[in-house]
C-alpha cells in the first residue's frame, strides 16, 4: 500500500473528540499527531505548522498528542508473537518496557512499562496481551528472560526459545523507541509513568499504520 494512503488514513483515525474551542484546524492538527509520531520532533513539527501560517508552542502538539488518546487496533489474531524487554530512561529512573509484535506483520501489538522486570509484571502484560488480542493458539518467541518463559508457562501458552530470526521484529521496534527518547529528549524528559506509557500507546498506533 503506498504511503501517502497510509497516511491519510491513519488521519482519518484520530479521533479530536477531545477538541472543544481550538482556533487551528482539525486537518492540521492531525497533521501535527501524525507527524510527531512518525519520527518529527515537537520543534520541527511546530516550524511545519508556520508553513501554514499557524504559531503554536511545543506544549501544544504536545498536548493534543496526549489528549487524542490514541490506541493500537485490538483484536488481532496473530500466528506467532515476538515478546521481549528492554531498558528505557525515564527522566532520572530506568523502566522496563515489555513489547509484544506480530513478525508476519511487524504490528506492535502491546506495550507496558514497569519499574521492575520480575515474574509479576511479566505475568501482567501477558494478561493485558490476551485481553486485547486472541493469542491463545499463537507461538510465543521469547529470549532467555526467566519472566517472560514462566509468565507463558502460566498463562498456559506456547513458546519457543529464539535468539534472532523472526524475533528480530520486536528489536526493530525497540530500535526506534530508543532513537526517538534519545534523539527527543522532550518525549520522556520529566516525565512519569502514564504520561509515557500514554505515548507509547500512541507511537504503537502510528507504527502500525506506517510500516
Amino acid at each position: 500500500m503506498p504511503k501517502t494512503t497510509r497516511l491519510s488514513g491513519c488521519l482519518d483515525e484520530i479521533n479530536l473528540e477531545f477538541v472543544d474551542r481550538e482556533a487551528t484546524s482539525r486537518l492540521l492538527m492531525k497533521l501535527s499527531i501524525q507527524l510527531h509520531l512518525a519520527g518529527l520532533s515537537l520543534s520541527n513539527t511546530v516550524s511545519i505548522l508556520e508553513i501554514f501560517g499557524v504559531e503554536r508552542a511545543r506544549s501544544t502538539v504536545h498536548n493534543w498528542v496526549h489528549k487524542a488518546d490514541l490506541q493500537p487496533e485490538d483484536g488481532r489474531t496473530p500466528n506467532h508473537v515476538a515478546v521481549d524487554e528492554t531498558v528505557i530512561q525515564l527522566d532520572n529512573e530506568r523502566d522496563w518496557l515489555y513489547a509484544a509484535v506480530d513478525p508476519d506483520t511487524n504490528d506492535l501489538l502491546h506495550t507496558r512499562l514497569e519499574p521492575t522486570r520480575t515474574k509479576v509484571p511479566a505475568y501482567g502484560f501477558f494478561a493485558e496481551l490476551r485481553e486485547k488480542h486472541d493469542v491463545d493458539d499463537a507461538v510465543f518467541l521469547v529470549d532467555g528472560a526467566t519472566p517472560l518463559k514462566d509468565a507463558c508457562r502460566r498463562h498456559g501458552l506456547e513458546f519457543r526459545y529464539e535468539k534472532h530470526g523472526t524475533r528480530n521484529s520486536v528489536e526493530r521496534v525497540f530500535r526506534e523507541v530508543k532513537r526517538r527518547t534519545i534523539s527527543f529528549s522532550n518525549c520522556f524528559s520529566n516525565a512519569e509513568a502514564e504520561p509515557a506509557d500514554q505515548w507509547l500507546r500512541s507511537f504503537a498506533f502510528a507504527w502500525n499504520q506506517l510500516i
